[in-house]
């Protein structure tokens, strides 16, 4: 497993969307027309990676990535070793909620 910190995570993420929206020749106007997301919101995105989940995504729309990013953060299904594993998960009741922490 590679660790990130969340800043660089954040850097990249801005500059893959920039890029995406440069290769489309997309203005940051063209892109805030397009998707929805006022031009101030993007270009504060583009300049320090703030944004709401809501504006993201419809950046994301537009540029592409919004199906990869929703295939990437699907619930990773168990690996099972025996068939006493595959009942045990089956008659475990799955949480809905977290712990109160």
């Amino acid at each position: 497993m590679v660790f990130i910190s969340l800043a660089k995570a954040q850097k990249q993420l801005v500059q893959n969307i920039r890029e995406r929206r440069l290769l489309m020749e997309l203005t940051q106007e063209g892109l805030s027309e397009r998707s929805g997301v006022p031009l101030s919101t993007l270009r504060k995105f583009e300049q320090k990676g703030l944004i709401s989940l809501d504006s993201f995504l419809k950046i994301l729309s537009v540029v592409g990535g919004l199906e990869e990013m929703m295939n990437v953060l699907k619930p990773i299904k168990p690996n099972f070793k025996s068939i006493d594993d595959v009942l045990k998960v089956e008659n475990e009741i799955t949480r809905k909620r977290g712990s109160k922490r």
